[in-house]
């Protein structure tokens, strides 16, 4: 396994994800639509599966 990976924690729930437990992968792709990835979120916050940036904001507010 390699430093980008892990297969084992990866806390996304969208199953169909072809970029699930590929962190750098996955990383990447969220950076280019503005968003942040599933691990930047509680399990909660993360099924709604808005990874908006401002989304992000209000959580941390919130906690």
């Amino acid at each position: 396994m390699s430093k980008c990976e892990n297969t084992v924690e990866c806390p996304c729930t969208y199953e169909a994800c072809s970029r699930k437990g590929k962190c750098c992968e996955c990383i990447a792709y969220h950076r280019s639509l503005g968003e942040l990835p599933a691990c930047y979120f509680t399990p909660q916050e993360e099924r709604t599966y808005d990874r908006s940036i401002g989304y992000f904001i209000r959580c941390q507010q919130n906690r």
